[in-house]
């Protein structure tokens, strides 16, 4: 028996599961995770997908069982070699294109929060997630990324709705000892406590660290002893609504990240800021470049020409400001250790259309990063619109803003079934050329039946599992019956379903499927032609507006006029995503153009063949073709845009959707439609893919930095 960090005895035939455990590789694995489903279904089921947890709890006498099962050990000998193998691969595809000198520079990747799997629960919604994706490609092509963010001991809001549908918000404190986390450890061998630099009074974090394949992610948490107690909740949760406590959050996100990577002895590093919230990053380390000798403007040259910044953000009133007294509190002593005065440093993070609104993160990362990029094409027009003040002397085709499309994790995306699917029919190292278009030219061939079959199996498996969740509710909070009827009791599996999952904010328009009750009506209780929708998401615990829109979507599934067709899933998170974007059979997405800057839940669900319909912002003006999915909408904005978009979307559904889906065959199965789910498929792999999306970075941001970066240090 050996033991280690997840289970306290493990036998030593498979002692290996210890260390597959703390590392996320087995996140999107399906046969490394297999080998803990194997262990016992049920307790995999109840650990929540989790095999830290899982382990922790599992009898011995389940692990020796597993000692002298044969197939069982086989699977295992497999993945264990296959995981060590993947470590320690040399022929990345990074290095192909950028050979490197033997102590390489790396990528400093900065982000709010990381969705990499359920069981880490320091995410609130896409751009954790996308942050997430954005490192398991990274370890996928040996891209020399290191993570950096905070460490949430309460996470993000859980969601439970009233029985009048009004959204309350609890919290829970995660439990440490279940997390695929480890101590960072300082050469005494004690936990790596850093001081956040220069301010004061002085400010502690302890260091933690999450493998992510070959990618470290260090997470800061401030709730150690050695900070006074008002110190300790700086990174108790995500997203704190008032503002001193969000600048103290990007303060230690962004001042100490940087001073982390230095005691771990990174020093050679360009920066990425994913969005504007760790921006201040960028000041620690001109501070530092001035303690190895440069004066403020050589270090801001350099962190220019070395420097990434990725906004998200389609609206300015979506940027962190901050006002200028609440700065000077915090930085009068910092911007004294960089040689400047009051002013000066205030011009850094000064908006030219909007002077008197305080510091403004996303400006400040503008002019101190050259490479700067939107997440979709429309999203590049609009940013570059939004910042053009910056730029009062050039075109618009001059300002230096680019674009790289958002796209998505396959292997932790595609459900497991559907890629065995791709596997017989797409070659089995499809995945090793998933960003190949040539890759997914033989899905036409795949027989209609086949993927309509197993599309069929994971919708009824969503269902089902949506129904065991309202009975769950049902039975432990004592909830009346209707409440577990509006959470999809009565949803039917050969029904046409859409799904609507995302976070309730009044732009994108959750309820406007809504706005004809009567129409709706009809449509949901045709006798032969009926459709469901299920809607998931949460509001922002600020934000009244959105919970309103939340609470009309429930009552109205509660309502029998609607006869079980509408259905809200509680508490949305990665786990109901995966289920829903695997088993809805169509995405709807009608936000306010152009406020959508990318969305990536659409590139999910159609990645499993579920084709979109959708209004034409972010992603998909890039992504509609004509085959994969569908589009509506006015194109010129009105006064009465919403009840013309509702107009738009019942006459789709009406005049093509529905006719569509219930067009079946001699065979019962619905031939038209599985071209749509093909087209969807084909067009969505390559494009919309991480892999395509990382590349993208390398070739506009990362190669021409770290170029930068590496001519400076040959010249030291």
């Amino acid at each position: 028996m050996t033991q280690n960090s997840a289970c306290p005895l493990l036998p030593e035939r498979i002692n290996g599961l210890g260390k597959l455990s703390m590392n996320l590789y087995w996140s999107w694995n399906p046969k490394a995770r297999m080998l803990f489903k194997l262990l016992g279904r049920m307790r995999w089921k109840e650990s929540i997908h989790n095999p830290v947890k899982m382990l922790s709890e599992l009898p011995l006498g389940a692990l020796e069982k597993a000692c002298k099962s044969p197939s069982y050990l086989r699977l295992y000998d497999e993945v264990m070699a296959e995981f060590e193998a993947y470590m320690v691969n040399t022929s990345r595809w990074f290095d192909a294109v950028f050979p490197r000198p033997q102590k390489e520079p790396l990528i400093a990747y900065f982000s709010f929060e990381y969705g990499l799997h359920r069981s880490l629960p320091i995410y609130a919604g896409g751009l954790g997630v996308l942050a997430g994706d954005h490192l398991k490609e990274s370890s996928d092509l040996g891209v020399p990324v290191v993570g950096i963010g905070l460490f949430y001991p309460e996470g993000y809001v859980h969601q439970r709705l009233t029985e009048q549908g009004w959204q309350e918000e609890h919290r829970e404190l995660i439990n440490y000892n279940y997390l695929p986390i480890e101590k960072v450890k300082d050469k005494a061998g004690k936990w790596l406590i850093v001081r956040v630099p220069v301010v004061e009074p002085a400010i502690y974090v302890s260091v933690w660290r999450v493998q992510v394949g070959r990618v470290p992610l260090y997470l800061m948490d401030t709730n150690i002893e050695v900070n006074d107690p008002w110190n300790r909740e700086i990174s108790a949760r995500l997203y704190m609504g008032d503002p001193e406590e969000r600048l103290r959050q990007e303060i230690v996100l962004g001042l100490g990240g940087i001073a982390v990577l230095k005691t771990l002895g990174l020093q050679e590093f360009m920066v990425h800021l994913n969005e504007g919230h760790p921006a201040f990053a960028l000041l620690e380390h001109a501070r530092g470049l001035m303690e190895r000798g440069l004066d403020f403007e050589q270090a801001k040259e350099y962190i220019y020409r070395t420097s990434l910044f990725t906004t998200h953000t389609p609206v300015p009133a979506g940027i962190d400001v901050f006002s200028y007294a609440l700065m000077e509190k915090y930085f009068h002593p910092y911007w004294e250790a960089l040689g400047l005065n009051r002013e000066a440093f205030f011009k850094l993070g000064l908006n030219p259309a909007d002077p008197n609104a305080g510091f403004n993160m996303a400006v400040f990362a503008l002019r101190m990063c050259h490479f700067a990029n939107a997440v979709s094409k429309k999203h590049l027009e609009v940013s570059k619109d939004m910042w053009k003040a910056l730029w009062k002397d050039k075109r618009p085709e001059e300002i230096p803003i680019f674009h790289v499309t958002n796209g998505v994790h396959v292997p932790t995306w595609v459900d497991p079934k559907v890629g065995l699917l791709f596997d017989r029919h797409l070659g089995r190292d499809w995945l090793e050329r998933h960003d190949d278009p040539r890759t997914w030219s033989n899905i036409q061939d795949v027989p209609d039946k086949e993927l309509w079959e197993l599309h069929i199996w994971l919708k009824t498996k969503l269902l089902n599992i949506m129904r065991e969740r309202a009975r769950r509710r049902w039975a432990r909070d004592k909830v009346p019956a209707s409440v577990g009827l509006a959470q999809g009791a009565l949803l039917d599996p050969f029904v046409l379903t859409l799904g609507f999952a995302r976070r309730f904010a009044a732009y994108k328009r959750a309820d406007l499927i809504l706005s004809d009750p009567e129409r709706l009506k009809r449509i949901v209780s045709n006798p032969l032609r009926p459709v469901q929708v299920i809607f998931a998401g949460k509001a922002h615990p600020d934000d009244s507006l959105g919970k309103r829109i939340l609470q009309n979507v429930f009552n109205v599934a509660k309502d029998p006029a609607f006869c079980g067709r509408i259905a809200f899933v509680e508490d949305y998170g990665e786990q109901t995503a995966q289920y829903l974007v695997h088993g809805v059979d169509a995405w709807l997405n009608n936000p306010i153009p152009p406020l959508e800057a990318s969305g990536t839940s659409g590139m999910k669900a159609a990645l499993n063949g579920v084709p979109n319909l959708s209004i034409l912002d972010g992603w998909w003006v890039e992504g509609f073709n004509g085959q994969n999915g569908w589009t509506f909408g006015v194109e010129t904005p009105t006064e009465n845009r919403d009840m013309a978009d509702a107009e738009a979307l019942y006459r789709a559904l009406e005049q093509e959707i529905i006719p569509l889906y219930y067009d079946l065959g001699e065979d019962g199965i619905p031939h038209g439609w599985v071209a749509m789910m093909k087209a969807a498929i084909k067009s969505c792999g390559p494009t919309f893919s991480a892999r395509r999306m990382l590349k993208e970075y390398a070739h506009k941001a990362y190669i021409p930095a770290l170029m930068a970066l590496l001519a400076v240090v040959e010249q030291r």
